[in-house]
């Protein structure tokens, strides 16, 4: 498109295939002809798609927005695969080659993955602590914000321990797992039920491939629903939050653990309240003056006074604690006596009147 950040594609044929690899973050691409004789030769390009990029297939009247590369197809009426992209953090560029500082993938290349990560604990990456060390696409490549939270959370480990404390402790494990004498259907049964990092790291990436159809439709939120039901830890109500050292939100249950930065605390994710009844939206709702709410107030707190009350207050005078807070005022002079019953209808008119 022409807003595009990426290079332009040179690569031009009215009939050509698409394949793609993955590997960790990244995904390759591979434009060849049909007709290899007679059509340009093949084109590669490596896209990564940052936080909001992905690919749809849509009729091609009807792109969608930030769609800033497509594909055409030779239907009638044509479609287009197009790479949607709307925060603009997502590339591409051309070439078939990986980046050279990533690692090997946590899903396609786990065990060369999980040999990277314990033959380098002596890294300074690893005095991280192990939020911070998910991240590092050297040694976990595919781990995102989301994925490290759930990985934490289900071996429920501080976020903010220190990484080479967490897997230097996995090479103990790696020995009891190698003993000869186990046998290899208790080997399988120990590591299905004591998985540690390294393993989770992917499987837990596996669970959202293997039900992507369902987990990771944008287009319907229905299916979206079902992602939000299957995070157990991140953006969860009741969870808590820090950012790290490098601005990400991690979210966690429990002490965040003794490299927490300093400064902040842990906020916690709001629990949905209850629903509530909602009143008639048809029903007009009374007007109240603020006058009128203070003598509701005052009936709520004390029931209705007879005629016999109330002649007895004004025989005994104020009670004792009415007049606290106010000004002391001097004896009014006496007035000549006036009969009850206009006493009590000039009260009357009086409250009236206040209204």
């Amino acid at each position: 498109s022409a807003v595009g950040r990426g290079p332009e594609v040179p690569f031009r044929s009215e009939a050509y295939g698409i394949s793609a690899l993955a590997r960790g973050k990244e995904l390759r691409l591979t434009l060849s002809a049909l007709d290899p004789a007679a059509g340009p030769p093949a084109q590669d390009l490596v896209l990564r798609f940052g936080m909001s990029g992905s690919f749809r297939l849509c009729p091609a009247a009807e792109l969608p927005r930030h769609a800033h590369l497509r594909f055409l197809t030779r239907e009638s009426p044509p479609r287009a695969l197009c790479f949607v992209d709307p925060r603009r953090f997502g590339s591409w560029r051309l070439g078939d080659a990986w980046q050279p500082e990533r690692g090997p993938c946590v899903v396609s290349e786990y065990q060369a993955f999980r040999e990277n990560v314990l033959k380098n604990l002596d890294d300074r990456a690893f005095d991280k602590p192990i939020c911070e060390a998910l991240l590092n696409q050297k040694y976990f490549n595919g781990i995102g914000n989301y994925l490290r939270a759930e990985i934490l959370f289900r071996l429920k480990i501080p976020p903010f321990e220190k990484a080479r404390t967490v897997l230097e402790a996995l090479k103990e494990q790696e020995q009891r797992k190698k003993d000869p004498s186990l046998t290899l259907s208790k080997k399988v049964k120990l590591r299905q039920e004591n998985p540690d990092l390294l393993e989770l790291c992917h499987t837990v990436p596996m669970e959202v491939i293997m039900a992507e159809k369902q987990l990771l439709d944008p287009e319907h939120m229905d299916n979206y629903a079902a992602f939000k039901n299957w995070l157990q830890c991140y953006l969860v109500p009741g969870m808590s939050s820090l950012r790290d050292r490098s601005g990400r939100t991690i979210w966690f249950q429990g002490e965040p653990g003794p490299m927490a930065p300093k400064g902040q605390r842990p906020r916690k994710t709001p629990r949905k309240k209850s629903p509530q009844l909602k009143a008639d939206p048809e029903a007009p709702s009374p007007k109240v003056t603020p006058h009128a709410l203070k003598r509701r107030r005052r009936a709520a707190g004390s029931p209705p006074k007879s005629e016999e009350e109330e002649k007895e207050e004004e025989a005994d005078g104020p009670r004792k604690g009415r007049a606290r807070g106010r000004k002391k005022v001097t004896a009014a002079p006496a007035l000549p006596e006036v009969p009850l019953n206009v006493r009590r209808s000039r009260r009357t008119s009086a409250r009236r009147g206040k209204g």
